[in-house]
């Protein structure tokens, strides 16, 4: 953040030059000269590149209030919340003023009557574009005064007739005049206060009780929705939708990579552990047949969050390994996979004909994407020197209390190991126990998925054989 401008009445303010605008033409001017920079308009949203972002360019360009339609954790809030950046770093306010009056040409009865009394002396204060948001999840029991206003008791006791404007407590919306301002999940607003919302989005002004109060707003309005909101919990009423400009749709990531890359963004994973590239392939590879599944209900969505969660809980079971054997770098592999299902079951809708299957088909769906991983990795590769130590009846056991010093002298010297590695994107040189033991895991369970050897389970080990 940089330092405030300097004038600090309006006579100084006019005299640098300043020309007021509108909070959509300055986010206009400014997502303009972003797309003529070639900077990213709204950093930090991965995989809507091609899809979301050209639209709601469009839609900001136009000057239309948006609704976004998406199922849950497809990054529509981060998307709202990423518009601050379109808007100047400060603007001036009337010094004092409850809703961010534009010093130029105050609307409020309190600023005009400063501005009619002092001239260029009217004192202005700074707003940061930090503070220009505002944001409401919509819930049953909210109501118009929450949004829109209501009368103060506390101003009436002060001596204050009931029929006087300045009586009013001003709620979230005007107080975000010359802002942005989100309402989320829509749909859940009951449709009498919803109605509160047609004056904002169409005569850009509110009304509060009987009060003759016309107070315009100068206002940005974007809303979040999930479509089957129309239907379900409740629906946007038909004069609202229509006062919106743009409606665009969200959606989960298209590609692998846009899935890998959400997650190495926002999973927080502990810095004492490594987690393998082939690991989070595993978790978005996972996340993205859960969304395809006829057993899951699509409706509902999974979100972004089942595999942001899912990484993070790998990494959990590495560093828990770690702490109870001594295991040193703490080093995620395959066998700590197997927390997963029980962990992220909560977050999973199901269709109804799947009740109590719910941990089987997330088991199986777990073991096709290090399948599919395997094949992606370690098809073709030469597996024959870890193999050999089948060939005479030999096992080898592993799990998530099998620290990886352990395994690897269980399997023994492994011919074209480093070749493994080097498939896994393991540079040369920077190789570790730990990441030895994560290669021969998948491979193990590659081969096993294969059906070329046999995996017992007990105890939270596994028991590989011929």
């Amino acid at each position: 953040m940089t330092a405030s401008p300097t004038p600090r009445t309006l006579g100084t303010l006019l005299e640098s030059g300043y020309a007021p605008r509108t909070v959509k033409r300055e986010v206009r001017d400014n997502l303009l000269a972003r797309l003529r920079a070639g900077a990213d308009p709204f950093p930090g949203l991965l995989g809507f590149d091609e899809t979301v972002g050209p639209h709601l360019q469009r839609a900001l360009l136009a000057g239309h209030d948006v609704v976004l339609l998406g199922e849950r954790g497809q990054g529509k809030t981060r998307l709202i919340r990423s518009l601050v950046g379109l808007l100047d770093e400060w603007i001036p306010v009337v010094e004092g003023c409850e809703i961010n009056d534009e010093p130029t040409a105050p609307v409020c009865g309190r600023c005009q009557q400063l501005a009619a009394a002092l001239g260029e002396a009217l004192p202005i204060g700074w707003r940061h574009r930090s503070d220009r948001y505002g944001e409401k999840l919509a819930t049953p029991d909210t109501s118009v005064g929450d949004l829109i206003g209501d009368v103060d008791p506390i101003k009436v006791a002060e001596g204050r007739k009931l029929g006087d404007p300045e009586t009013v407590h001003y709620g979230l919306v005007p107080r975000t005049n010359r802002g942005i301002f989100s309402v989320n999940e829509l749909p859940d607003l009951a449709e009498r206060i919803q109605v509160a919302l047609l004056n904002v989005l169409e005569e850009r002004d509110i009304q509060v009780r009987g009060y003759a109060l016309r107070l315009p707003l100068d206002l940005l309005l974007v809303a979040s929705a999930n479509p089957e909101d129309y239907t379900n919990r409740g629906r946007i009423i038909t004069p609202l939708k229509d006062r919106f400009g743009a409606e665009i749709r969200t959606h989960y990531p298209l590609r692998l990579d846009d899935e890998l890359a959400v997650i190495r963004q926002e999973a927080l994973l502990d810095p004492e552990v490594a987690v393998p590239d082939h690991l989070l392939e595993v978790v978005a590879r996972f996340t993205r047949l859960v969304r395809e599944s006829q057993a899951v209900d699509q409706r509902s969505g999974v979100s972004a969050r089942f595999a942001i969660a899912a990484a993070e809980t790998v990494a959990a079971s590495a560093l828990r390994r770690a702490a109870i054997t001594g295991e040193h770098p703490a080093t995620a592999r395959v066998s700590d996979l197997g927390g997963l299902v029980e962990t992220l079951r909560g977050k999973v809708e199901f269709e109804a004909a799947e009740e109590g299957r719910e941990v089987d088909v997330l088991a199986h769906l777990l073991r096709r994407a290090v399948a599919e991983v395997f094949r992606a990795r370690l098809a073709g590769s030469d597996l024959t020197g870890l193999l050999a130590h089948f060939t005479e009846g030999g096992t080898i056991i592993t799990g998530d209390l099998v620290p990886a010093a352990e395994l690897l002298r269980e399997v023994g010297p492994v011919p074209g190991l480093s070749k493994l590695l080097e498939r896994l994107g393991v540079a040369e040189g920077s190789e570790s126990p730990g990441q030895a033991a994560a290669a021969i895991e998948l491979a193990l369970e590659g081969r096993h998925l294969q059906k070329k050897l046999s995996k017992d389970e007990a105890g939270g080990r596994a028991v590989y054989g011929a």
